[in-house]
């Protein structure tokens, strides 16, 4: 039987949940994949961080030269996060000959090509199925289950702490603040969420996705990104009202030969698939021309679920002879790829003042950008009243000077809020 040495950097939350199941697994996966699977080092700080996987100190690896140098040691699992050291460690894995996987989503998105790279001159494989979407096994059905398909779209909801943020605000009717606060105390949220709900999380993730499904690397810094933190519980409760929730979603569709790459949130039909996905749940819904719809759902995050991902990137790596290559990340692309002026509905809120001619001024700088309204919703309020549209699919650049017209209108308080609308 074909024995395969791991060794795992990082010992927190993801590399003891990896290590966990590869321990209680062993047989099982001996007797279905016919491989003997068996950690051989680690690498951490804290020597004592693998003693509940029966891994004590003899296990733990001086430095990553040491790892690399360890004849027994087959694949590398990344766990440890951040840009830095990780990029190096694994550059030097590969440089060795040991075929890496990782849940970095950040490294491996601004550094899939020149892993690549390093991997094809050592024959390494490259496996990052945990980058994205936590237990779901996108990459995977992407890389082996689409052949017959060209991707037309993707629309995912891949991050957990801005899902369940927005979930609780729905449920509760709470400002984002407070929810943010309670995601933090239950470890949904960092210390510091900015990579959450700023949305640069779900940009790493998309970039990986999209890259795939267009067949040419698509860098973040190309993906127009967008927070959760200007949603109110009052676009919350009106959103509800009009038939929509509001997701923070990751999107990118091929259209006329040009890619619209985006991270927001926006109001999306109570009607599509996505839209009942809640609390700390992810979900990528896909539409292939031959195929139509698909959606993978499950969970985002944790020790379990990403310790999935990653031991199934393991026993697949482990049983492959020959490893597959991502010549094509070398393809980049460029803004001209890229569609910045894309067609979409949008929700606008306003305050204005209550006199008369106030919707005749706003319908006016509308109909000079030829945006038309498909719903509107006025609140009876003294002298200052919220006004809300939806608008039919108008192009970005329209609707942007539409807006900044409006306000600067004399009876318009202020534009609240503006969102895009997904159905």
């Amino acid at each position: 039987m074909k024995k395969v040495g791991v060794a795992i950097l990082g010992m927190g939350v993801v590399g003891g949940g990896t290590a966990q199941i590869l321990i209680e697994r062993k047989k099982q996966i001996e007797e279905e994949y016919g491989v003997e699977v068996e950690v051989v080092a680690c690498l951490d700080k804290d020597t004592s961080k693998g003693a509940r996987y029966g891994l004590d100190a003899s296990y733990f690896a001086a430095d990553i030269d040491e790892i690399c140098a360890n004849n027994n040691v087959d694949i590398v699992v990344e766990c440890m996060g951040g840009t830095e050291p990780a990029k190096t460690f694994l550059t030097k894995a590969l440089a060795a000959g040991k075929s890496i996987v990782t849940s970095n989503k950040e490294m491996f998105s601004k550094s899939w090509p020149e892993l690549e790279k390093v991997a094809a001159k050592t024959g390494a494989g490259l496996y990052y199925e945990a980058t994205t979407g936590g237990g779901m096994p996108i990459i995977r059905m992407m890389t082996q289950a689409m052949q017959a398909n060209t991707i037309l779209e993707i629309k995912a909801i891949i991050n957990g702490t801005t899902n369940y943020i927005l979930s609780k605000m729905a449920q509760e009717g709470a400002d984002y603040a407070e929810v943010l606060k309670d995601a933090q105390a239950l470890g949904y949220a960092e210390a510091n969420p900015v990579a959450d709900v700023e949305g640069y999380d779900s940009s790493y993730k998309l970039s990986i996705l999209s890259s795939l499904a267009f067949n040419k690397r698509l860098p973040v810094e190309l993906i127009e990104r967008e927070g959760i933190t200007k949603i109110t519980k009052e676009d919350i409760s009106i959103a509800k009202d009009m038939g929509f929730v509001i997701k923070l979603l990751a999107i990118a569709k091929q259209r006329d030969g040009k890619i619209e790459a985006r991270v927001n949130p926006v109001f999306l039909s109570k009607d599509h698939p996505l839209a009942n996905v809640n609390d700390s749940f992810n979900a990528v819904f896909l539409v292939g021309d031959n195929v139509g719809d698909i959606m993978l759902y499950g969970r985002g995050a944790g020790a379990l679920p990403t310790g999935s991902a990653i031991v199934s990137d393991i026993v697949f790596c482990a049983r492959q002879d020959k490893h597959a290559r991502y010549g094509e990340m070398n393809n980049v692309m460029t803004s001209k790829d890229i569609d910045e002026d894309y067609p979409s509905e949008y929700y606008i809120r306003l305050d204005v003042h209550d006199v008369a001619g106030v919707i005749a001024d706003v319908a006016a700088v509308f109909k000079k950008y030829k945006v038309s309204i498909s719903q509107m919703r006025q609140d009876d309020r003294k002298e200052i009243i919220p006004i809300v549209f939806v608008t039919h699919e108008v192009k970005k650049k329209a609707m942007m000077q539409a807006i900044e017209e409006i306000s600067r209108l004399s009876n318009v308080i202020g534009v609240r809020n503006v969102i895009k609308v997904e159905r």
